[in-house]
């Protein structure tokens, strides 16, 4: 199965009003990243163990381990969970700067060093999601 058809078997998937959410939000993101890599993580790690939410990925970011290995991932994260939806934007330096810039204009949104959640797209101003997004992409790993 492609990463496309993975990402919209993940998106059908979802109960309503989540699965409109999640379509808008993918809309969204490749309107914002109209050539970017998508990536679909399953959650499962190589022992086929779940370990977190299946997650829809967008562009490209390495991750810098400790012990100096490297490993390409994507740059944006859209899942659904049990209360909502998390949008990660990963690679963020500073880790207030999410909060600071974007938490109070977001709406009734729950934002972290890397991660946005909420409970419906109604519930934010998603011109600022937007924004969020787009900063996320620009920032510098």
């Amino acid at each position: 199965m492609s990463v496309k058809e993975k990402i919209k078997q993940c998106i059908t998937s979802q109960p309503e009003p989540k699965r409109s959410d999640m379509q808008e939000l993918h809309r969204i993101t490749v309107q914002v990243l109209p050539k970017c890599k998508l990536w679909f993580h399953n959650g499962k790690n190589s022992k086929n163990q779940t370990i977190s939410n299946p997650t829809i990925g967008y562009g490209m970011h390495t991750i810098k381990y400790a012990n100096g290995k490297t490993r390409e991932f994507f740059k944006i994260g859209i899942s659904a969970n049990k209360t909502g939806i998390s949008v990660y934007i990963l690679g963020i330096k500073d880790k207030t700067c999410l909060a600071q810039t974007y938490g109070k204009k977001l709406g009734k949104a729950s934002v972290s060093g890397y991660c946005i959640r909420f409970k419906t797209l109604k519930d934010i101003n998603i011109d600022i999601l937007e924004a969020a997004i787009r900063s996320g992409v620009e920032a510098q790993n």
